[in-house]
């Protein structure tokens, strides 16, 4: 039997018991203590398991779970950076770890917000940051509505829409509402960058400002910004920077040299805290000197992760100005390698030479990108698990119908970069002579291809004895 095979509900045998209570506590007065109307009327139904089998059970499962200690994440957009373990350490420092929200005025809090303030800063070219935002479309939000309360502090109340690209992440518009902003969207010219002629009939004195992500999520650096930035000011509207594409822009290019006035930084992301299933997140918001009186805005209670904050600023001084400034670079060069190793076995759509990310539109081979006589973009991403890769992200952005999108961050070697260029190939290979071994993918996990769009619809949230 393996661990996990079964619930620890299947494993559960009455009477059997992994631990030893005493039967009477002296510190405590028992249930007796306890309302009535707080008292369960039976006991919890919880398993009944030894030790040995509640150890194994739940180690197999953490082995079970793909992460960037335990292997290669080629995932585009979001940046799973490998976390140096002077984080986790400094993070785990008691005086840090058993802090309370209501504790962030301590002198040794407010030295590392400051500190962090001053670093972010120089990286982004703001003036400064505030840390309430507890995640990146939480950032959006607020920079969002520092903008709102910027115009409405000028009196001008008529500038309630919001221009997003068609290329951008699905938090921008989704935020933009949020806020109760209108969203117009901006095309894409044949380049995949934001399209000036589109974008100047839409400027007037009703919009707020525009929403970018540069390098956008095609991963090429939108080449007229200055430009763009230039006609939404004179405008009279303010710029506002995703910074889920931060990646290869640290110590390389700042968002506000560009001409942006507010923006959000994924801590999780560009500083180095892996993230997942729902966090942690850090997305602190910086602004330009004017917008300094609004960064006030009342988004939380509280600051928002600080151990995130902490790695972050840990991993800066780790780096020091000079490392810092490779970041960008290595990030770049490593996604450029991988798209010109693969391009003749996969299509790409856009030629140009690429940031930090970039993405295919499946497999060249005839019949990979329509129906199931070849091999999709899902099938190789599932045969990517049989060889102990993480699948890239699929399907996104939406400009591309069989898309691929590969980010390989600064930290991965080239040793790692070629076992998974050659991977890729043997896909293309395999795919090309026998579609079938792919389509079946995963051969080799617990789960396969499990019903995604039931699961989301109807989760099974609790274990139903049959």
């Amino acid at each position: 039997m393996k661990y996990y095979d079964k619930l620890i509900f299947e494993l559960s045998r009455e009477g059997r018991t992994g631990c030893s209570l005493p039967s009477k506590c002296d510190s405590c007065a028992g249930t007796d203590a306890i309302p009535a109307g707080l008292r369960r009327a039976q006991p919890a139904a919880l398993p009944e398991v030894s030790e040995p089998d509640v150890v194994r059970h739940y180690t197999a499962l953490s082995q079970m779970n793909f992460g960037v200690d335990s292997g290669f994440y080629p995932l585009g957009s979001c940046t799973m950076k490998y976390n140096p373990k002077i984080n986790e350490e400094i993070a785990a420092m008691p005086a840090f770890a058993a802090l309370h929200p209501l504790q962030n005025d301590l002198p040794g809090v407010q030295a590392v917000y400051e500190g962090l303030d001053r670093a972010l800063a120089a990286i982004t070219g703001m003036k400064h940051f505030t840390f309430k935002p507890c995640a990146g479309a939480h950032g959006e939000l607020t920079g969002l509505m520092i903008i709102r309360e910027y115009h409405m502090s000028r009196g001008d109340m008529k500038r309630t829409r919001i221009i997003v690209p068609d290329s951008a992440h699905g938090t921008n518009p989704a935020s933009a509402a949020v806020c109760g902003l209108e969203i117009v969207e901006v095309k894409s010219n044949a380049g995949g960058l934001v399209s000036v002629d589109d974008l100047k009939p839409l400027l007037d004195d009703t919009v707020a400002g525009i929403m970018m992500t540069n390098p956008n999520t095609l991963g090429l650096f939108e080449k007229d910004i200055r430009e763009i930035a230039r006609l939404v000011h004179d405008a009279g509207g303010l710029l506002y920077y995703d910074g889920a594409n931060m990646n290869p822009l640290i110590g390389t290019v700042r968002p506000g040299d560009m001409g942006f006035d507010v923006m959000h930084l994924n801590l999780h992301k560009s500083f180095s805290t892996p993230h997942g299933g729902g966090g942690p997140g850090s997305g602190p918001v910086g602004v330009c000197e004017k917008l300094v009186p609004h960064l006030g805005v009342n988004v939380s209670g509280f600051n928002g992760n600080f151990g995130v904050m902490l790695r972050a600023y840990a991993y800066i001084l780790m780096l020091g100005r000079q490392n810092v400034k490779l970041c960008g670079k290595l990030a770049t060069l490593g996604a450029n390698y991988i798209k010109e190793s693969l391009k003749d076995v996969y299509r790409l759509p856009l030629t140009q030479v690429c940031k930090h990310e970039f993405v295919f539109d499946g497999l060249t081979h005839d019949g990979s990108c329509e129906g199931r006589q070849g091999a999709t973009t899902l099938d190789v991403a599932k045969r990517l698990l049989d060889y102990g890769y993480h699948a890239p992200t699929i399907y996104f952005p939406l400009l591309f119908h069989q898309a691929i999108m590969i980010e390989p961050t600064e930290t991965e070697s080239k040793e790692t970069l070629d076992a998974f260029i050659g991977v890729m190939r043997r896909i293309a290979d395999e795919a090309a002579s026998d579609p079938g071994i792919l389509q079946g993918a995963p051969h080799n996990t617990p789960v396969s291809r499990p019903d995604e769009t039931t699961a989301a619809r109807n989760p099974i949230l609790k274990f139903q004895d049959a």
